[in-house]
């Protein structure tokens, strides 16, 4: 009988012994500290402060514990079988072609898969690499049709500028232009000119018709002075028939446009002067009447607006895309309802004063758009098809003067300089630095701390 009861004993303090180890086994369990900031995702089995911010931990519950374990899985089980290599963006299930380039779906490598980082990899600067599961892209062969803007202006052609000029020495009696840009027509009265000259030149005409009719080679000879003058065959024959020699003489336009005033237009007494550079910015000229003009001197250029070209900005880098014949839409910001085609007629060989931009001409008839002179423009140039490489746009990180992608490798990525071409449609074309086979962050913004410089190797 004591036997019996001895082994029941026994039987019991085992069961005793092992329901106990179970609660320990519970308690533990349910005894796990996690930082009240959940961003800093700190877990300890028992009580402290958090090495990040210095907050003490307080014990996680059942609930919490549960999905603090199952959040990873939950977040592994939306990850797509298949995404586009140029897009990560797009996903799929089953094997395809991506909506957007038409590449082939490439299977996603399995996050659940384990993931071993090896202790050099952590201890490398974050400026040089970057430990992070982002979405990757792989540089794309393809052939793309380049389209390029650029900004510039309207401007008048200079090929359409007329001048009017004093074929003679003379006094201004008369000055019918008031103001800048005042618009003018061809054969429009422009002033009266009193020369003495020209008055010498009449008087001899008359002389010669009066005392030596006959003497018809010294009457061409005189004609032809005075037409050398300035005055034109109705003229003489008017001063022929009248028998007077006119006091002033009338200059006209021989064309069609908007008065400017020349540099050096403005005279003082018989000494010409330099223009006071903020008089262009003035409507008054300074050309009046009761100045002097010198023989050969330009009073007033006239341009033509319905004649115009428009002034386009091109880039060093985009220099060598961009040549004479390229189609190109010009939109005018004052109306961009206003835009045109056309091509582009000349690429100026030699860099403006002041610009780091090369210079295309876009000439252009703007006699039925009327755009205003001076008026700013977008354009966007068509230079063709071109095949290349390229790299989305986001996944190249501008530093200044280099450019820079973040590398796989291995778990990590390492960031490396290449050199780039042109930008189309949001996408680098990529010259060098960087193999066909190599995977890069998608969008190398993600990788970058705002504080950090990057290094390169």
């Amino acid at each position: 009988m004591k036997r019996v009861i001895k082994s029941n004993w026994c039987w019991l303090m085992g069961i005793a012994l092992f329901m106990a180890a179970c609660n320990n086994s519970v308690n533990k369990q349910e005894t796990m500290y996690t930082c009240p900031m959940p961003q800093d995702s700190v877990f300890s089995d028992k009580p402290g402060k958090c090495p990040k911010c210095g907050m003490d931990l307080i014990p996680m519950t059942d609930r919490a514990m549960h999905n603090s374990m199952n959040m990873t899985d939950s977040t592994q089980s939306n990850v797509k079988a298949y995404s586009c290599p140029m897009h990560p963006q797009v996903q799929s299930d089953t094997a395809g072609s991506c909506p957007i380039c038409g590449m082939q779906l490439e299977k996603t490598k399995s996050v659940t898969e384990p993931k071993a980082v090896s202790l050099n990899t952590l201890l490398k600067p974050s400026n040089q690499q970057v430990i992070a599961s982002i979405p990757m892209v792989h540089m794309m062969e393809r052939e793309e049709n380049i389209e390029m803007e650029s900004y510039g202006f309207i401007n008048y052609d200079t090929r359409q500028t007329g001048i009017i000029t004093a074929n003679f020495s003379g006094r201004i009696e008369k000055l019918y232009v008031k103001y800048r840009y005042q618009k003018i027509s061809k054969g429009q009265h422009i002033m009266d000119i009193y020369s003495p000259e020209l008055m010498t030149a009449q008087e001899n005409l008359l002389f010669l018709l009066k005392n030596d009719p006959d003497n018809t080679l010294l009457i061409n000879a005189s004609k032809q002075k005075l037409y050398l003058l300035g005055m034109s065959n109705q003229q003489v024959n008017a001063v022929i028939k009248s028998g007077k020699a006119n006091y002033a003489v009338v200059v006209y336009s021989h064309y069609s446009g908007h008065i400017h005033e020349s540099n050096g237009a403005a005279m003082n007494g018989n000494q010409q002067t330099t223009m006071n550079p903020a008089a262009s910015t003035t409507e008054e000229l300074s050309v009046k009447e009761g100045m002097y003009v010198q023989k050969g001197q330009t009073i007033f250029s006239v341009f033509n607006p319905d004649k115009a070209w428009v002034l386009l900005n091109i880039f060093t880098g985009q220099a060598a895309m961009v040549k004479v014949g390229d189609k190109v839409r010009i939109t005018p910001e004052t109306n961009p309802s206003k835009d045109f085609r056309a091509v582009i007629n000349y690429i100026e060989p030699v860099y403006r004063e002041g610009n780091k931009t090369m210079t295309a001409r876009v000439y252009f008839d703007n006699s039925i758009s009327k755009i205003p002179i001076g008026s700013q423009v977008k354009a966007t140039i068509f230079a063709g098809d071109r095949s290349a490489e390229w790299l989305p746009e986001e996944a190249v990180l501008s530093l200044g003067l280099d450019k820079v992608v973040f590398v796989r490798n291995g778990e990590s990525f390492l960031a490396r300089k290449i050199e780039t071409g042109i930008t189309n449609k949001h996408l680098v074309q990529v010259l060098s630095g960087l193999d066909k086979k190599e995977a890069v962050a998608a969008n190398a913004q993600y990788l970058v701390d705002s504080e950090s410089f990057i290094k390169t190797n």
